[in-house]
């Protein structure tokens, strides 16, 4: 197995494991749990801006602080609908922000977006009005806080790949722990949980897997095609799917299932867009 495969699949597994643990929270605040998150996340971060004797406040401070609100936005929301709404739904709905980063991209880079990718972005919003109007249980708060925070990760995208030009990667992490740290413990200071033992090692370990996915995904980014990795990244949908019927005992109607298929492929279709045009163009 390439490593560069080998590195996605670790990847995507340890997000749905940590996933799985947000969504099994359910009794504590969404602002405890990103709290948790963003403390394990800052100390590890700050040791890597140590090692390599980095400016922890970087270059573009106004771009980098933008970064780290819309980050807190953007997780705040996903995890707020996580904890509602089946698993492999929530992860269907937020794993459309590559829309939103090509849309958001052509005011915010300049970016073109061909008449072909307006189409398969039209696909995957189909599949969301398909499990929309075949879930029961799914209201419109939790689609809208959903799409909502696909949205502000793909503006969160568009300005990481503006700062990259300007600031480095460990810098770039750092910020979001380190607006959300301050801001998260006011807030879940008025709503505190007290966790047990058991409670306590689940929420450090949000934070923990969080960090191994994230450096086995940048791993995997140096060594495989970015559409290649895009496309693996999907498997996620698969471990959902799994975790739900398994721990949480959700089953879907095969018009649910048709509906999250239509949005992996819509968004498959797009991050795979050069080379279907490449293709397109022999023939």
């Amino acid at each position: 197995m390439q490593k560069g495969v080998k590195y996605m699949l670790i990847s995507t597994f340890t997000f749905a494991v940590m996933n799985v643990i947000v969504k099994y929270l359910n009794n504590f605040p969404t602002s405890e749990i990103i709290l948790f998150r963003s403390v394990v996340s800052l100390l590890i971060s700050y040791y890597f801006i140590r090692k390599n004797k980095l400016n922890p406040f970087g270059n573009n401070k106004a771009l980098l602080i933008t970064r780290g609100v819309f980050g807190i936005i953007a997780l705040g929301l996903f995890f707020f609908t996580l904890k509602n709404i089946p698993l492999s739904t929530a992860l269907t709905i937020q794993y459309i922000s590559p829309i939103f980063t090509a849309i958001i991209g052509i005011f915010f880079l300049g970016e073109k977006m061909p008449v072909l990718r307006w189409m398969f972005f039209g696909i995957s919003f189909v599949g969301i009005g398909v499990v929309k109007g075949f879930s029961s249980d799914i209201s419109w708060i939790y689609l809208i806080s959903g799409t909502l925070s696909a949205f502000f990760a793909g503006f969160n995208y568009n300005i990481i790949r503006k700062l990259k030009d300007t600031d480095n990667h460990h810098v770039i992490i750092f910020y979001f722990p380190l607006i959300a740290t301050p801001v998260m413990a006011v807030w879940s200071y008025f709503e505190w949980v007290q966790p047990n033992l058991q409670e306590w090692a689940l929420l450090i370990s949000v934070g923990i897997l969080t960090q191994i996915a994230q450096v086995n995904m940048t791993k995997s980014l140096g060594l495989l095609e970015a559409n290649v990795a895009a496309i693996m990244k999907y498997l996620g949908i698969v471990y959902a799917l799994f975790f739900d019927f398994i721990i949480f005992g959700v089953s879907y109607s095969y018009f649910v299932l048709f509906g999250i298929s239509l949005v992996i492929l819509g968004v498959i279709l797009n991050v795979s867009f050069n080379r279907i045009k490449t293709f397109v163009s022999k023939y």
